[in-house]
């Protein structure tokens, strides 16, 4: 049976990412079916090939942010590089890079040089702060912007310095925000017949996931600004995570909700009690709660035990996981949220599957990555129509890198 063509297949990408932001958002795109060309400019490729477990060249890291694309690795410091590049413009439907800004015109690249080529051109640049304003100078990585966009200064408790996430999540988020707008973009140059330029950063992202505070304090200048609360959450309670027997709970309600969780500890009590009517009232009292709740909690043998109770009474809980515990739940490998792949000798191992689940198809576990340089044959040929000879010069002149030696092919004449 003839499968249905995935939903950006026929669509080409040239990608200049490295790291994760970048990555990430052509990550998405590849997945979607769009053919990924991901640009290399040196032996050892990408920055994070040497990230994670490395094996014969290839990295976790480097295989999680970069599967499902195709690489063609150049020296662009060699003018006949960066000839090839351009002359495969006119076939692009989508460039993305995520240098410092202003590195990408440097280059020849930038967006004025492709929508010249390729005026129906969609370009996305992703950069900390973004390619315009004061702070656009800046390059700079994650916990950056972070830090710009008022977010880092909320996380920790509070009487000791910001915690540091131990994830990307700035860059991923800004990685997806940017896909999405690409997306978009080609939607638009669908009905429009335009290309347009797009300026993705982890500042505006970031400042993006203020879900209260930002109108808060403009209306209140000078007299409000949010405080950390640790394992407690500032604005809300119960809202935070809770010692039990073998690890810990979070627990979230509203207000219409407290009910809920008198009756999960047969409290009836505690619905009359003034201390913790209200929102206001929890908040002025979280710490007598935090005491009243995890005494409670002791009471169970272990975790799952209190949250079978909590789950009868449909009390919004959840066991705070380590990794490996949710790696390990049926849950996600169910929807394939957790994605069991194969490849070379790294064996089998584990990668993130979308965050979004499609109708028409599922997730992809058939995936691969690339050596560096290792489609650069296939891409010259399908993009330019280069011969096998005319490819074999472009080996000797060292305007091609790979990380193997390629296929033998015909000497030129």
């Amino acid at each position: 049976m003839d499968q249905k063509p995935r939903m950006l297949e026929g669509y080409r990408v040239l990608d200049f990412t490295h790291f994760v932001a970048g990555p990430t958002c052509t990550r998405i795109l590849a997945e979607m079916g769009a053919d990924v060309i991901k640009v290399e400019r040196s032996l050892s490729g990408d920055h994070v090939r040497k990230l994670g477990l490395v094996r014969d060249g290839l990295s976790t890291y480097y295989f999680q942010h970069n599967h499902s694309k195709r690489s063609l690795a150049l020296d662009l410091r060699n003018p006949r590089a960066r000839e090839l590049i351009l002359a495969m413009i006119p076939k692009i439907d989508v460039v993305v890079e995520n240098f410092a800004p202003g590195v990408i015109a440097e280059m020849g690249f930038g967006y004025a040089a492709v929508r010249r080529i390729n005026p129906r051109i969609i370009m996305c640049s992703i950069s900390v702060a973004g390619q315009t304003g004061p702070l656009s100078y800046k390059p700079g990585y994650d916990f950056l912007g972070a830090s710009l966009a008022g977010v880092l200064d909320q996380i920790g408790e509070p009487d000791r310095a910001p915690s540091v996430p131990a994830m990307a999540i700035g860059d991923v988020s800004t990685g997806v925000a940017s896909a999405m707008a690409v997306g978009f973009a080609l939607l638009n140059r669908e009905r429009s017949g335009e290309g347009q330029y797009l300026d993705a950063s982890l500042l505006d992202t970031y400042f993006h996931m203020h879900d209260a505070s930002v109108p808060v304090v403009s209306l209140r200048p000078g007299k409000w600004s949010p405080k950390r609360g640790g394992s407690l959450h500032p604005t809300g309670s119960p809202c935070g995570a809770y010692q039990a027997p073998g690890g810990y709970i979070f627990l979230i309600m509203q207000q219409h909700e407290i009910a809920r969780l008198w009756r999960a500890m047969k409290r009836p009590d505690l619905a009359e009690d003034a201390r913790f009517k209200t929102n206001r009232d929890r908040l002025k009292n979280n710490l007598e709660f935090k005491r009243i709740f995890e005494e409670w909690l002791a009471t169970f043998p272990d975790r799952d035990a209190a949250l079978k109770v909590l789950d009868a009474e449909r009390v919004p809980c959840a066991p705070v996981y380590k990794v490996e515990e949710t790696i390990a739940q049926p849950h996600m490998r169910q929807r394939k949220t957790v994605r069991r792949v194969k490849y070379g000798t790294m064996g089998e191992f584990d990668i993130p599957g979308l965050p979004v689940k499609f109708s028409t198809w599922p997730d992809r576990t058939d995936l691969k990555a690339s050596a560096v340089g290792g489609d650069n044959d296939a891409i010259l040929n399908e993009v330019l129509g280069l011969t096998p000879a005319e490819i074999a010069v472009l080996y000797e002149d060292k305007v091609l890198i790979a990380a193997r030696a390629p296929v033998s092919q015909d000497k030129p004449a």
